[in-house]
């Protein structure tokens, strides 16, 4: 089993800033992937940006700029930093993590953290 544990969310007002966290733990053997989602009421999940274990990033074109994800120290942990934030940004952001048990390939998601972005 692998579980992901996100937090940095909350609310903000328009320009501001917010870094989000994520740490994965439990069985894992390679990490393929760690990647960040959101989910705006009444809209799909859409990947908002993601890294590999070589380090290469992608980024949704809405946030390409603004957004920057990053691997932490730790192992198994990834940061997003968000600046410049709008209201359109408002979301339900989930950490997703993709690897291997050794034995067995996993997806793995969060349980979600809000942003909110208002004045």
């Amino acid at each position: 089993q692998v579980q992901l544990v996100e937090s940095g969310g909350g609310l903000v007002q328009p320009g501001e800033s917010l870094r989000l966290s994520c740490a994965a733990s439990g069985s894992i053997f390679t990490m393929y992937s760690m990647n960040w989602y959101r989910q705006a009421p009444g809209k799909q999940r859409e990947l908002v940006a993601a890294i590999t274990s070589g380090g290469s990033t992608n980024y949704a074109g809405s946030v390409k700029g603004r957004f920057t994800i990053s691997r932490g120290n730790a192992k198994n942990t990834v940061y997003l930093q968000m600046n410049s934030l709008s209201p359109q940004d408002t979301a339900v952001y989930y950490c997703n993590a993709r690897g291997s048990t050794g034995g067995t390939h996993f997806a793995a998601w969060g349980q979600g953290t809000q942003v909110t972005v208002s004045s």
